[in-house]
């Protein structure tokens, strides 16, 4: 649990800093990633998807349920609010798949 903790605050740490890079290193090299946008595949996918995303978005999650799959992999399922400066809260499910303290799988579907 304490992977997914790890890797989850990383991941809105580099989102509230607006830092695409930062936040793709949190991913595996070959990451599924699906956000609002079609999906793609690798960090240069996860960092163009937040380099494209607007300055102030900001993320608050609630884990839901999670699952440890073995001992490097951890499934979740999270309630997140995406918070703008200049529009109303986007809140959407995510699912993450983290293997060996990496996303290996991110997964985002509006409510």
């Amino acid at each position: 649990m304490n992977t997914l903790i790890n890797a989850l605050e990383q991941w809105k740490s580099g989102i509230d800093d607006h830092d695409p890079e930062r936040v793709a290193a949190l991913f595996t090299e070959d990451a599924i990633f699906q956000g609002l946008h079609p999906y793609g595949v690798g960090r240069d996918a996860v960092a163009a998807y937040y380099d494209s995303q607007p300055l102030g978005l900001s993320a608050q999650y609630k884990i839901l349920e999670t699952r440890k799959l073995s001992d490097e992999l951890v499934l979740a399922y999270l309630l997140v609010d995406f918070t703008f400066t200049d529009r109303p809260t986007l809140t959407v499910n995510l699912s993450v798949l983290i293997a060996d303290g990496l996303i290996a799988h991110y997964q985002v579907s509006r409510l």
